[in-house]
């Protein structure tokens, strides 16, 4: 995906917030008007102001590189400015007619996009389905975005945040939600022709540092003392279904061993069947010098050598 931006200023996608400043300040002052009296000079100075508006702002940078120079209908941002109408155009003017508002000021050596960018913060507000083709901007009325939220809000449901569009709001995450499905918002999408459109929340999961989910199935990794592994007891987990369950452990437990608890898996949100929980035996060994010296010698007496 073409990133003209970058390369206006010359800097790689990868670029650091000091890089992007240090490489701006050093082309303005190399193509400032009142320095460079090249007739080209004051466009390439525009294009500069241009690119690091957008990338010098995290949610506009964000966008950008999201979509690219798919903003531009495909083309670099030079080579679309050129298109509108020669090499004396007007930034300003087109930013408008892309964005809409108030557009731009590049004049004295400073710029800002104000609100020829969307009030969400990002290009007109549209979330990635829409394009720029000609000299104008094709925005549907549904905006689409994106969240990551935390694997436990995933299994149990919740409320989640969403700051777009200078507003905020909760809206309601269904428990069972799986990656890549999308939430619909009504009427709190782009304003077009007087309609209000939706908006299309794509949910992204946060993984676990304890939990590995297959389909509706969790799986966790549980520690059993050696001594509750070989004559049996009980062990304390906590859940993200329940609050707690006591597991029952029989004598002669394995290392890797599986137990299910059903019904304390995923809610799945088309059938409402919630699925298991497996609990995997990890079995904790103790460390010799933690155990008694009599006991230590029994067991290098009596322990079997070997598994029959």
């Amino acid at each position: 995906m073409a990133k003209s931006l970058y390369e206006t200023l010359g800097i790689s996608e990868k670029a650091s917030a000091d890089e992007i400043k240090k490489a701006y300040r050093k082309l303005a002052r190399k193509y400032h008007p009142d320095v460079n009296k090249d007739k080209e000079a004051i466009d390439k100075f525009k294009e500069i102001n241009a690119a690091y508006e957008v990338l010098s702002d995290k949610k506009k940078k964000d966008e950008y590189d999201l979509y690219g120079d798919q903003m531009f209908g495909g083309q670099n941002f030079h080579d679309f400015a050129r298109q509108q109408g020669g090499s004396n155009v007007d930034l300003d003017d087109i930013l408008k007619s892309i964005f809409g508002g108030g557009g731009s000021s590049f004049g004295g050596g400073s710029s800002s996009f104000g609100s020829g960018f969307g009030s969400s913060g990002g290009f007109g507000g549209f979330g990635g389905s829409s394009g720029f083709g000609g000299g104008g901007a094709s925005q549907e009325p549904d905006q689409r975005t994106s969240i990551t939220v935390p694997f436990y809000v995933s299994i149990k449901g919740g409320k989640h945040n969403i700051s777009i569009n200078n507003e905020s709001f909760d809206i309601k995450i269904p428990a069972g939600i799986k990656s890549g499905e999308t939430l619909r918002v009504r009427g709190k999408g782009n304003t077009v022709g007087g309609h209000r459109g939706d908006l299309l929340i794509k949910v992204e999961v946060a993984d676990s540092d304890r939990y590995v989910r297959k389909g509706d199935d969790l799986y966790l990794n549980i520690d059993i003392p050696l001594k509750t592994a070989l004559f049996g007891g009980k062990v304390k987990i906590e859940t993200l279904i329940h609050e707690s369950i006591t597991l029952k452990v029989p004598q002669n437990t394995k290392n890797g061993q599986k137990f299910r608890v059903k019904g304390a898996g995923v809610p799945n949100r088309k059938t409402a069947i919630t699925g298991n929980l497996y609990l995997i035996a990890n079995i904790v060994l103790p460390k010799v010098e933690d155990l008694d010296e009599d006991l230590v010698k029994i067991l290098k007496e009596k322990l079997p050598d070997g598994v029959k």
